[in-house]
């Protein structure tokens, strides 16, 4: 955060009435569910952790001092101070806290202070009066400890004297070994007391209580990852663990961050990444929870860690890839745990909380990681179901339409939406990292195969990823799109969907609109000549025409710029023709991809091929199987829309600009028989780019073209112009 108003210094008040400092961050003030108010929030500047987190109570008192210093008492005599480094920060700050508390902001105090001999009088009670007699730690007093702790939680003065007990004689030692002896004896009751006793234990909130018995700990893990350990015991294990990160919500910030810092120096995330791929539900739920605690609390850290496993693991026992793999096989038919998980991801690839120090960048070392690493296991089932050979078993049955559709039962569509919605995120985030993975893999075409899906909120959400590339206004992004001729199923959707005003035409009809507005003259270009046919009847939004008028603008243009050219260089001697400019057009496109890539795009590792998936994934595609069986009958039969209708290819042939002999034929009404003898489909519209060796033929037929057709006997037969 560059706003230097809101940096500060937090500092607490020891037991020697010193100031100690807490750390540098950056302050706000916003609404904390947890805490039921507006609340104080300071995020570290080194590693975004959060070093403060506390409720304007009403009736504080906060002090404002010497113009860049704020001072106030928490409940629990626990004395804080902000330290601001600029005047205007600290009255903005001023002005919140008076606000929530209804005071005038030109007071130097909020509340009425308690007097001297007040304030002396209550120091004093700890020292005058006698500690809290603690009964001996033994099995049968556990009821009466149980009693004591939860009675001395409503009392400031009595909290303070219980914890000072408990610090004296070592008794959090004890109660651990109590705990020991209730599971060797299986002493259910002595158990839940001693959960009772821990959890006011925690609400006592003093740091000098949880300095943790590593040792205990230490062997609670490894009986956590223990396969001889019985299912119950890790369960309640991995429950005890859940629990234990839920209570330090509770803690003071300086207090949460020593104990997650306790336990992952202790191996926490190790210990994660084996049960949460565990078979038992309850334990791997509980495993996601504690998971997003320590996401929660420092994203760098779980970063730092997996990129450090990567370095000794293989990439399928990964704690991301784990991560994903769970969120890939939730069995759950609302995919609750496969959210959540995806929120998690989320988090840990959004470069927003990613550090960036003199050494080292984390956003781009993660994000080569997890590019290199974890990319091509999140989008498996997307490639998965949508590869030719997928599609190819699962036609329309009874139609002899060349169209294809993904097996998309419910449950696939709602995963493969959520991957789509990552994916998304990672074009408005990952510039050119998911770039070149999106132009390697030609992910787009296949994310728009889900355009035929018969679940209209997948075929949005694949809609929604080619509006956000188009919405970078990238021409690497947009050449790619023209010459892969990936409009073909967007305007299939739009044609098959008729005259129905629904989201789906609306959401076309704004991605086309965007370009019109935008004058994103290439994308213009590549619609008019070749879809304008098709969409010239669609009169209810002036969106087509627009186009049109852009294109006929911009041509006009350019024949003016060349009639204003010197006559000699237009003379024939001069002039190259029409097929010979997009030769070299393609060429320069092609240099250009080449040496911008070189530049700045890191590519893929080669041996993350489609084949390279999980094996846990296709379990979970074949354990499947007899529902999507099911689905398949029920698919609607798609409607003719007019005569005009597109083909769609799958292949990267069209985009990378290679022979395919999988490349499809525009379909007509009647099919004619090839010279194979095979049936293939046209119709009054030609839009397929039909490739060459070192080229792209051009994809309308213009009338210049057909004497050098004539000429060259070799070359692939044209396809029908859009007006024929």
């Amino acid at each position: 955060m560059s706003d230097t108003r809101r940096r500060v210094k937090v500092y607490t008040l020891n037991e020697d009435r010193q100031w100690d400092d807490r750390g540098t961050g950056h302050v706000s003030s916003s609404y904390v569910e947890e805490l039921k108010g507006m609340s104080l929030l300071v995020r570290a500047e080194s590693d975004g952790s959060l070093l403060l987190e506390s409720k304007i109570n009403p009736n504080t008192a906060y002090q404002k001092q010497q113009d860049t210093l704020i001072v106030w008492s928490e409940a629990e005599n626990y004395d804080l101070a902000l330290s601001f480094q600029e005047k205007a920060g600290c009255d903005e700050i001023w002005e919140k806290i008076c606000q929530v508390q209804g005071k005038d902001p030109s007071v130097e105090v909020t509340q009425d202070l308690i007097d001297e001999s007040e304030e002396e009088r209550f120091e004093e009670i700890p020292e005058t009066s006698h500690l809290i007699d603690l009964p001996t730690c033994e099995l049968n007093k556990l009821e009466e400890i149980a009693d004591l702790v939860t009675s001395v939680l409503s009392s400031p003065i009595r909290r303070e004297k219980l914890a000072l007990a408990l610090e004296n004689e070592g008794y959090i030692k004890k109660l651990l070994q109590l705990f020991q002896a209730c599971e060797n004896l299986e002493n259910t009751e002595g158990l839940h007391h001693l959960y009772e006793i821990i959890r006011g234990i925690l609400f006592l909130n003093k740091a000098t209580l949880f300095e943790e018995d590593e040792k205990f700990l230490s062997e609670v893990f490894a009986q956590l990852t223990d396969e001889a350990t019985d299912d119950d015991k890790r369960r309640e294990l991995v429950n005890f663990f859940k629990e234990f990160c839920a209570f330090s919500q509770t803690l003071q910030p300086q207090n949460r961050d020593a104990f997650f810092k306790t336990l992952a120096k202790l191996g926490i995330l190790p210990a994660l990444e084996i049960v949460m791929g565990m078979d038992d539900l309850q334990v791997r739920s509980a495993a996601t929870d504690i998971f997003s605690y320590l996401v929660e609390f420092s994203p760098s850290m779980v970063r730092e860690f997996v990129m450090q496993e990567a370095q000794q693991s293989d990439d399928d026992i990964l704690l991301i890839n784990v991560v994903i793999e769970q969120m890939i096989c939730d069995t759950d038919p609302e995919l609750g745990g496969a959210v959540q998980l995806m929120g998690l991801l989320r988090t840990l690839i959004d470069p927003e909380n990613m550090l960036a120090t003199t050494n080292k960048t984390e956003k781009s070392e993660f994000l080569n990681f997890f590019y290199n690493h974890c990319m091509h296991v999140l989008t498996a089932p997307l490639l998965t179901n949508t590869s030719e050979d997928r599609c190819e078993k699962d036609k329309f049955v009874g139609s002899n339409k060349n169209n294809t559709i993904c097996p998309d039962n419910y449950q696939t569509a709602q995963l493969l939406a959520l991957i789509l919605e990552l994916l998304t995120f990672c074009v408005e985030h990952h510039t050119y990292h998911i770039k070149n993975y999106i132009m390697n893999k030609d992910l787009l075409r296949r994310v728009l195969v889900l355009m035929n899906s018969k679940h209209t909120f997948l075929a949005l959400c694949a809609l929604r990823f080619m509006r956000r590339i188009i919405g970078l206004k990238d021409e690497f992004y947009n050449r790619y799109i023209t010459k892969g001729n990936l409009f073909e199923p967007v305007i299939n959707a739009l044609l098959d969907n008729g005259t129905r005003y629904n989201l789906l035409n609306s959401a076309v009809i704004e991605l086309f609109e965007f370009i019109r507005v935008e004058d994103i003259k290439s994308l213009t270009a590549h619609i008019v000549e070749n879809f304008y046919k098709a969409l010239e009847s669609i009169e209810y939004v002036q969106t087509f025409k627009g186009l049109k008028t852009k294109y006929e603008q911009e041509r006009d243009r350019q024949s003016q710029k060349l009639n204003s050219v010197p006559s000699i260089l237009r003379s024939n001697r001069f002039r190259r023709d029409a097929k010979t400019l997009e030769e070299d057009e393609e060429m320069w496109f092609n240099e250009d991809e080449e040496e911008e890539g070189k530049a700045v795009v890191t590519p893929v590792e080669k041996s993350k091929t489609e084949d390279d998936f999980p094996d846990s994934y296709e379990k979970f595609m074949e354990t499947k199987k007899a529902k999507e069986s099911e689905d398949k009958e029920n698919l609607p039969k798609r409607t003719s829309s007019g005569g005009f209708k597109f083909t769609f290819s799958h292949s990267a042939s069209a985009a990378n600009g290679t022979n395919s002999s999988n490349s499809k034929s525009v379909v007509a009404q009647t099919p004619p028989t090839s010279s194979n003898g095979s049936s293939s489909k046209t119709t009054n519209l030609a839009t397929s780019v039909t490739a060459t060796k070192g080229s792209l033929v051009g994809l309308v037929d213009y009338p210049d073209d057909e004497e050098e057709d004539e000429e060259e006997e070799t070359s692939p037969r044209k396809r029908p112009r859009l007006g024929s």
